[in-house]
């Protein structure tokens, strides 16, 4: 009895932040004087920590075709994440997968039931399970893409590629820490947790300079970071028009509001807190 109405508080609760964020991003949405040359202007956040919601939005829209459909690694309850604008006002099909039980939970019983074409998977996903994740997929070629999971992105973008995935917009979280040349990420480790690597908490996943590497072997082109400094985007130029591409002046480096706030320091010394811990160069 106690764990239902626990249960139906929290669903209450959801329902009332789904219906804030569909207001807010709506709000936002139409604000935005687009500037299609600079993705800054793009911007919009209804349930998105930062402004991907609205580089998607415009990214969507200038796809040759689409099929609808996500995938999300790294999803949290399923309301503030990087799809959860495509899953609950556009109605795209996909999948949320999330490590943390608890939160995949959540988001088990609140999305399924706003559309049913979405898939909430508790999993913790490593390079091992790559074959697994991409086989779960509708299709290898997901409009949308993102990939935040604090730790080994770098390693699970690889795997993922290497199975089969080919998604049309890629959206990977990176480090600023790092700084804006130095390619580097962390060290492999199979259960890597965000709170327990470093006391900082500074030592996670792959810098800028190291996804634009990795990336461009898999064929993609670098769009922009968003202004917070959170999120890097890119796409299969084969996706869209050329002309489109050649002239977006994206953001190549942007710190990270939310370290820069906690640490008062820019990315060099926020790496030097971190700078004995073991990196490889990508």
């Amino acid at each position: 009895m106690i764990n239902r109405l626990r249960n139906y508080l929290l669903d209450l609760r959801d329902r009332q932040r789904i219906a804030i964020a569909l207001a807010r991003g709506s709000a936002t949405m139409h604000r935005r004087a687009i500037d299609m040359t600079r993705p800054s202007t793009w911007e919009f956040s209804g349930f998105s920590q930062n402004g991907e919601d609205g580089i998607l939005d415009t990214l969507r829209a200038r796809l040759r075709s689409g099929n609808r459909y996500f995938l999300e690694i790294g999803a949290a309850d399923g309301i503030e994440n990087n799809t959860a604008w495509l899953a609950i006002a556009e109605k795209y099909d996909g999948i949320m997968i999330e490590g943390n039980a608890k939160h995949s939970g959540r988001a088990r019983r609140m999305i399924p039931g706003i559309n049913i074409g979405v898939e909430c998977i508790n999993l913790f996903v490593t390079p091992g399970v790559a074959r697994r994740v991409a086989d779960s997929a509708l299709y290898n070629n997901p409009d949308v893409f993102s990939l935040d999971i604090d730790g080994n992105d770098y390693y699970v973008a690889q795997a993922l590629f290497e199975a089969g995935l080919k998604p049309k917009i890629l959206v990977v979280e990176y480090n600023s820490a790092f700084g804006p040349e130095r390619s580097a990420t962390i060290k492999y480790h199979e259960r890597f947790d965000l709170s327990l690597a470093h006391p900082t908490q500074l030592y996670y996943g792959a810098s800028i300079a190291a996804w634009r590497t990795c990336l461009s072997k898999w064929g993609y082109r670098f769009v922009t970071v968003e202004r917070n400094g959170v999120n890097a985007f890119f796409v299969d130029p084969a996706c869209f028009e050329e002309e489109f591409l050649d002239r977006i002046k994206g953001l190549t480096f942007a710190e990270n509001h939310y370290q820069f706030m906690k640490f008062r320091v820019a990315s060099e010394g926020q790496f030097a807190l971190i700078s004995s811990m073991p990196f490889v160069t990508v």
